[in-house]
């Protein structure tokens, strides 16, 4: 697949949320009444915490219709490389948004970037399986060394301090 055409891919994921919110009749509030949309994003990712303070925030509500893996789809084309990288980032999407939906700056900061460096983990897991190049798997690598530790880290800190607001 081409780059302009992966690119045409990933801007269609991104404008799907708020086109189906204009499909829907909601007005770019997608799911906001109970019934409409699809399923809440996979949370699973996140530590109880987070998953609990997101629940808190009414995010559920708002985040129904944003099913990543409805999107999944549009992948036709791709070779197995590109649908598991296409995949990491979906995964750690939707979590990644709903944490911005908590509260606290504190504690969406850290649900947040347990998201996206899960996500990264992921990715750069693909680049190990799928990639080539030594000098790209040894970033790889790299990320999941640092990054893994950073999560264990946050994690322990939205264990300590989640629900203190």
């Amino acid at each position: 697949m081409r780059k302009f055409e992966l690119a045409a891919v990933v801007a269609a994921l991104l404008a799907a949320p708020a086109a189906f919110a204009q499909e829907s009749g909601t007005g770019g509030q997608a799911g906001h009444m109970a019934g409409q949309g699809g399923p809440m994003p996979d949370l699973s990712i996140l530590p109880q915490g987070c998953q609990d303070a997101i629940q808190q925030s009414g995010m559920p509500g708002m985040m129904q219709g944003m099913d990543m893996s409805a999107m999944m789809g549009g992948m036709e084309g791709m070779d197995e490389a590109q649908q598991a990288s296409m995949q990491a980032m979906m995964e750690m999407n939707g979590p990644m948004m709903a944490t911005h939906t908590i509260e606290d700056p504190d504690l969406a900061f850290h649900c947040g970037m347990i998201a996206h460096h899960a996500g990264a983990i992921a990715m750069a897991e693909v680049e190990l399986k799928y990639g080539d190049d030594e000098e790209s798997k040894a970033m790889a690598q790299k990320i999941i060394d640092a990054q893994g530790p950073e999560i264990e880290e946050m994690t322990a800190w939205v264990e300590e301090n989640a629900g203190q607001q």
